[in-house]
């Protein structure tokens, strides 16, 4: 790094920052300057600069596994970062109380880059204008595109009448598109988002059908069905399942007819087997309900991924890319990457830590990652999710290595990877925002589509 000796704790972080975002593994020992070779203690002169020390914040979530400089870096600077919030003003006290509660890192790109403009509305009059405008101008552009997007999809939804075929189902189509923008945010993924959003909602009605509505034996007969994959299985199963599974059917057969005449038709082959895993682990879950059995942790582990749905998210946000990428993505998900199953892991335990209290208060009580950890290792409650936590940072560090040098996969499948688990952390850090939706969610879907950039 040129000029390293003279470069301050805010300079060394960004560009730290810079290069592992971009996949090159700039080491961490680039830090070692700011920390007293006898105490090994950071200097104490870091402690007044705020600015410098938010971005080393920031490039902590970067840290792969081995890393202790920027595992202790990170606690080090969100306790003074913490400790000092309330005396900043303007911009930087701004910055800082979004930062320790969503690192920009693990954040959803569109809302991180919007709030980019109101954090630092004064500091970009400064710059040229023009490009301002062009900044704001896109922005506005991007929202109209996202507006006609979620008419689409709300005319869909209300045409399907989920609503009326699955009463006992979530159906939320805002939000599900923001999962759906989460992933791929650009302009020529549009018929990626639509995709993606759709999907999503077949899954979520999926999901409420095994988890707290059928029988035991009914879900048999729901999950032989999506096997066997056409429309004479249908008979075999109760009334109210059949309109569900048609639309299943139906929706696989539309995307393949539109998919087909680009090439991409093997993309909706593939979601269909994601559906027929998925219905799968929904089962084997149902099964551990119903039989009050409690599985090993590993066990649940290699179930838990499948029913994360990642595997499904995945195929559905890679059918709108192009033919070739379709391919690619396809053949590196068949090597079951270490980038790809970390992420999936993570949506599982997260969804676990923020749900399972609920979950305990059923009638019949659904199994999570808690349960399966207390009873594997034997520990009480309070540290088996202390230790699950623990595991959703090392699982982050997984996804941060899985980005370094990446050759044997593009950026462009990459990226949705990160994003599914950006989207996984904005909805899960705190609390179950999708089960029970909070205000943020609300404020993200305003802050995107509703609200207009002021010209």
């Amino acid at each position: 790094m040129k000029d390293y000796d003279k470069a301050d704790l805010y300079t060394i972080s960004t560009n730290f920052q810079v290069f592992r975002q971009h996949g090159y593994k700039l080491s961490c020992d680039v830090f070692n300057k700011f920390k007293d070779s006898r105490s090994c203690k950071f200097h104490d002169y870091t402690l007044t600069d705020v600015r410098g020390l938010l971005s080393f914040y920031e490039s902590t979530q970067l840290r792969i596994r081995g890393e202790s400089i920027l595992d202790e870096a990170m606690e080090f600077t969100k306790a003074q970062l913490t400790g000092v919030v309330d005396t900043l003003q303007g911009n930087l006290a701004k910055q800082v109380k979004h930062a320790l509660v969503s690192p920009f890192h693990r954040g959803m790109k569109m809302v991180e880059a919007r709030l980019y403009f109101s954090i630092y509305e004064e500091e970009l009059s400064t710059y040229d204008s023009l490009i301002t405008k062009l900044a704001n101008a896109h922005f506005n552009y991007l929202r109209l595109l996202q507006r006609q997007e979620l008419q689409i999809l709300t005319k869909w939804g209300k045409d399907m009448e989920f609503q009326v075929i699955t009463p006992y189902a979530r159906n939320r189509i805002p939000d599900l598109y923001l999962w759906g923008l989460g992933l791929n945010y650009e302009p020529s993924y549009s018929q990626a988002r639509i995709v993606s959003s759709k999907i999503l909602q077949l899954v979520c009605v999926l999901d409420d059908t095994y988890d707290a509505f059928a029988t035991i034996e009914e879900l048999r007969l729901l999950t032989d069905a999506i096997n066997r994959w056409e429309i004479s299985a249908m008979e075999q199963l109760p009334e109210y399942f059949k309109p569900l599974y048609k639309i299943l059917l139906n929706e696989h057969t539309e995307l393949e007819k539109k998919l087909s005449e680009n090439g991409r038709g093997n993309s909706v082959i593939a979601s269909k087997q994601a559906f027929q895993e998925l219905a799968g682990g929904y089962l084997k879950e149902a099964k551990w309900r119903h039989g009050g059995q409690v599985p090993s942790f590993q066990e649940y582990v290699k179930n838990g991924i499948i029913t994360s749905t990642y595997n499904v998210l995945f195929k559905s946000c890679v059918m709108g890319m192009s033919e070739i990428v379709i391919q690619e993505a396809l053949d590196w998900y068949e090597s079951h990457p270490k980038v790809l199953e970390a992420t999936g892991l993570l949506g599982r335990l997260y969804n676990d830590i923020t749900s399972f209290k609920f979950e305990a208060k059923r009638a019949q009580k659904q199994v999570t990652s808690v349960d399966a950890y207390m009873n594997t290792f034997g520990v009480p409650e309070i540290v088996a999710v202390d230790e699950l936590k623990k595991m959703l940072q090392d699982l982050w560090k997984d996804i941060n290595e899985g980005c370094l040098k990446p050759e044997e996969v593009s950026v462009e499948i990459l990226s949705a990877v990160v994003n599914l688990a950006r989207m996984t952390d904005v909805v899960y850090r705190y609390t179950d925002r999708f089960t029970f939706p909070e205000k943020t969610i609300e404020e993200y879907i305003t802050l995107l589509i509703i609200d207009p950039i002021p010209m």
